[in-house]
């Protein structure tokens, strides 16, 4: 497992516990009871503050899997 993807678990365990780790890398939106405005939110904020980077906000709409966003951490890890 890459580094990133093994740190987006992290985050995605710690915003969403009753998650159960098994099902976190196939994560959506529409799967994941409370990913609503304020998780997502706050899992923008853990993906910054973790990857020491910046989400652009008018992209993080269309980050609705874990497979996207980790798509979209590793191209800001490379810019």
């Amino acid at each position: 497992m890459h580094d990133s993807e093994e740190r987006l678990v992290d985050v995605f365990q710690d915003v969403f516990p009753d998650l159960p780790a098994g099902k976190i890398r196939s994560a959506t939106q529409s799967s994941v009871a409370g990913w609503e405005s304020v998780a997502g939110i706050q899992l923008m904020n853990e993906v910054e503050e973790r990857f020491s980077i910046v989400v652009d906000y008018d992209r993080a709409a269309e980050l609705t899997s874990f497979a996207l966003i980790l798509a979209y951490v590793e191209e800001r890890l490379r810019s």
